[in-house]
């Protein structure tokens, strides 16, 4: 072996030795002989569990005819690989945390967190967006309760099951409701009254009647006092809308994820069915399949009467059915003072319509929302 040789990758010292006393016939027990040493020394530096000190990288050179530089430059270049490899790993199990606690890629995607390929510059952002001090912290729904309410009023509707906690669902879901709390932290709003906004509701259903008006709800649900968004859904969460408090204000916030004008007005009256109603904590809804408890009943009743006389409703389907043309839809949307795009969804619901029947009653109303939509 040339004097000179340098290894030129990170090999380990012990394998290097075996190939050595291999070449020259001779055992571990040989070399242990021949340096005065114990054979078990000897067997723990060949695997690995023993590293080469400067004494035994000269005794080494003597009995091999190498220099003791070659034993020392390769143990150092072995023990900064598996260093490094550590290190490695160790990000990998950073990494591996950090998206289980939220989908990332979904986060960097949509630029609520920046993109990184540092694990402590990522670590660090997706803490300040859950609102958690470390990762090894589980994030949590962040609920107010109206002041003057109990949160044991409250059915636990907020409450996940431990079960729950860290499936990709549930994080979506988190991560879902702390951007809905960014944008809505930075609206100004007025004075909220949970009579005054019961006594909003015809009001606000005003609006309920062109396609186009929806763009003044918004404005209308902030001077109440209600913050509102409307938030995307991510991957794997299928919610239409949420409703809470924040700092003793309600919030609403809506996903369109069925981009129609008659699922944009059941999920808002859904939600301030909630609010009106009372109910304390977080609503994470999906309207095609509602939780079964008395505050998503309740709440379902709201919207249905606010939008549609179920009286009237009854009867328009007594002497309309079996087949709503267009035009008795519309008519009867006339006299609801209601979009036909309102009646039809109701009707469709029912199974009275089929769903893919009369698709043109049904105008998207993201272009009339395009201001408070953050994507």
């Amino acid at each position: 072996m040339s004097n000179t040789l340098t290894p030129a990758r990170a090999v380990s010292p012990g394998r290097i030795l075996q190939r050595e006393l291999d070449a020259r016939g001779w055992t571990q027990k040989d070399l242990a002989e021949i340096t005065k040493r114990p054979p078990q020394a000897i067997n723990e530096i060949i695997k690995g569990t023993k590293q080469i000190t400067p004494e035994t990288a000269r005794e080494l050179s003597c009995a091999l005819g190498t220099t003791a530089e070659f034993w020392i430059n390769l143990e150092t270049n072995y023990r900064l690989n598996l260093a490094k490899k550590k290190q490695k790993e160790s990000e990998i199990e950073r990494r591996s945390r950090l998206y289980t606690l939220a989908p990332i890629s979904e986060l960097i995607k949509r630029q609520w967190i920046k993109s990184t390929e540092s694990i402590d510059e990522l670590e660090q952002s997706v803490c300040q967006f859950l609102g958690i001090k470390s990762p090894q912290e589980t994030p949590q729904f962040y609920v107010n309760f109206r002041k003057g309410a109990s949160p044991e009023s409250n059915s636990g509707a907020c409450a996940a099951r431990h079960s729950q906690i860290l499936e990709p669902e549930y994080s979506a879901k988190i991560a879902w409701c702390k951007r809905v709390e960014q944008v809505v932290n930075k609206q100004t709003l007025g004075e909220f009254q949970l009579d005054r906004l019961r006594g909003a509701i015809p009001d606000l259903l005003r609006y309920a009647e062109k396609e186009e008006d929806v763009t003044h709800v918004p404005q209308m649900l902030i001077d109440l006092g209600v913050h509102f968004a409307i938030v995307p859904h991510l991957n794997k969460t299928y919610l239409d809308g949420a409703a809470f408090y924040l700092e003793n204000h309600p919030v609403v916030a809506l996903t369109l994820r069925h981009n129609r004008i008659d699922c944009f007005w059941f999920s808002l009256m859904h939600e301030l069915g909630h609010i009106v109603a009372g109910h304390q904590g977080l609503y994470l809804d999906n309207l095609d399949e509602l939780e079964q408890n008395s505050e998503e009943d309740e709440a379902n009743q709201l919207a249905r009467d606010w939008l549609v006389n179920e009286k009237a409703l009854n009867s328009f389907g007594v002497q309309t059915k079996p087949k709503f043309s267009k035009k008795a839809i519309i008519n009867f949307a006339q006299s609801q003072d209601r979009h036909p795009g309102i009646i039809l969804g109701r009707l469709q619901h029912e199974g009275l319509v089929p769903y893919k029947n009369l698709r043109v009653l049904l105008p998207k109303v993201k272009p009339f929302l395009s201001d408070w939509i953050y994507d």
